[in-house]
């Protein structure tokens, strides 16, 4: 054997068996910085019931229409017209007749369902599709002023009326659509006096409390003003709403369990108990934000208002879009809360027109802001598309918050100071220990928020992500090489 395949010391590889190694604790892909959590206030709730008074709302607000779907028709369920203000005071014979009366129609893009300054004398409800909703500025051009989608509804003042339409609705997308013309109306009303009467007593009634009430619904507030002498002061009060909106805390909980050997003999240089609660609670954490924004009973996806939905103009959000949204949630914005698939489709649109947004730093990591208010990255507002594959392309929604208790806006709700309490309304309980040695802990967290007023917190949903431009056709002739590059 020659000199050089001689062993001249101990290797490396067996002499690492003698060394004490550096570890990590466990690290988990699924963290997030869960900014939501850290940006609402939190609001101590005894008795874990949080009750939200309010003015009452004398004049119920619009409400989109779930449209039914079998085997591809649609129609709409019992009391559906109930969110059409108009016919919500409407004696149920009338609106059971008007239900059955709609007709389906499907139409392209490009079509004028009602022209401006002409008679409509149709009501629409959206069951799929977009339509966009036209006005003549005071120099003679369209103006776009809306823009509808599934649920919405148009064209109920001119079915009860003879004016002419104030607005073109042009279809921008191919459309379903649930139509009852003026003629249907009257044919289905005809023969029946009481019913005829009804309707009309409802319309009229309407009208007038319309009359009595201010752009939110509530009932106006009788006031004199200036320094005239002789005028009587009228006499007012607020009425509040007798139904107040109750939230209840919700619960996230699991059971943690940990051999009593696993505990006792592999505790060092980590503790294997508390690795495995820290770890558990970064789960019920990540699950306490999708919560807050997905669930059905206090989520803040869930709790806007219809009057507070936008939809994108072109799809991509674009620098317009999140302006309108501005202007929804105007009074104090505290952030804006995107999915960082649409944090980068807002970029793209703002790099395409030139205006790059502002960076700010908030909790030491670089956000990107629009007029100043901060677009915080939230992977729990969801990316949905038909394909169950990446999330490089589909739609979502981007929400606008005003935040604190003082500002009427959105607060956390949790309760501190519980039984086994580790941190502000988490708690940890020892279950005991089974025959096998396994011992089990009880954790509990208790949650939910509130939106104290409607118009806290807006949406822009149906966002999509996946739209990219063509920079190659914006590459000025003195710089093409002829390569393409």
């Amino acid at each position: 054997m020659s000199d050089s395949l001689l062993q001249r010391s101990v290797t490396t590889t067996v002499a690492r068996n003698l060394a004490t190694t550096s570890k990590t604790s466990p690290k988990m892909m699924s963290i997030t910085p869960r900014h939501l959590l850290r940006l609402l206030p939190w609001v101590q709730v005894d008795g874990g019931t949080y009750r939200v008074n309010r003015t009452k709302v004398e004049l119920s607000k619009a409400e989109r229409i779930a449209v039914d779907f079998v085997d591809g028709t649609a129609s709409l369920p019992p009391n559906a017209l109930r969110s059409v203000p108009l016919f919500s005071k409407l004696p149920d014979a009338v609106l059971d007749r008007m239900v059955g009366a709609f007709r389906t129609e499907k139409v392209a893009i490009g079509n004028k369902l009602l022209v401006e300054g002409e008679d409509g004398s149709k009501f629409f409800v959206i069951a799929q599709g977009q339509v966009e909703v036209l006005s003549k500025g005071i120099h003679g051009s369209d103006l776009r002023i809306a823009l509808l989608s599934d649920g919405e509804f148009f064209g109920e003042a001119e079915l009860t009326s003879d004016r002419p339409s104030d607005a073109t609705i042009r279809t921008i997308t191919p459309c379903v659509l649930l139509t009852l013309s003026r003629k249907e109306l009257e044919s289905l009303l005809a023969g029946n006096p009481n019913l005829v009467e009804a309707f009309q007593k409802a319309i009229v009634e309407h009208q007038e409390l319309r009359s009595s009430v201010n752009r939110y619904g509530e009932r106006n507030i009788d006031l004199v003003s200036g320094f005239a002498e002789n005028v009587e002061i009228p006499e007012t009060f607020v009425d509040y709403s007798p139904t107040p909106r109750e939230y209840s805390l919700s619960a996230v909980q699991t059971v943690v369990r940990v051999h009593t050997r696993v505990s006792d003999l592999y505790n060092g240089p980590y503790n294997q108990l508390e690795e495995q609660m820290r770890l558990t609670i970064e789960g019920i954490k990540e699950r306490q934000e999708w919560e807050l924004i997905n669930s059905k009973k206090f989520g803040l996806l869930h709790s806007v208002d219809p009057a507070m939905r936008l939809t994108p103009r072109y799809g991509a959000p674009t620098p317009d879009d999140m302006d309108e949204l501005l202007a929804l949630v105007w009074k104090k914005p505290a952030f804006f809360l995107a999915h960082p698939k649409a944090i980068a489709a807002f970029l793209r649109e703002c790099t395409w027109r030139g205006v790059p947004p502002v960076t700010v730093n908030i909790f030491g990591a670089p956000m990107i802001s629009w007029r100043g208010i901060p677009i915080v990255p939230c992977d729990k507002l969801e990316v949905t598309n038909r394909y169950q594959s990446r999330q490089s392309s589909g739609t979502t929604s981007i929400l606008l918050v005003r935040v604190g208790e003082e500002d009427q806006g959105v607060v956390g709700l949790h309760q501190s100071g519980i039984e086994g309490e580790i941190a502000p309304s988490l708690s940890a309980r020892l279950m005991g220990l089974d025959s096998l040695g396994v011992s089990s802990y009880l954790l509990t967290l208790y949650f939910s928020a509130a939106v104290l007023t409607d118009d806290a917190v807006g949406v822009l949903e149906n966002v999509e992500v996946g739209y990219y431009h063509d920079y190659l056709q914006r590459v000025p002739k003195s710089f093409d090489n002829g390569s393409g590059i």
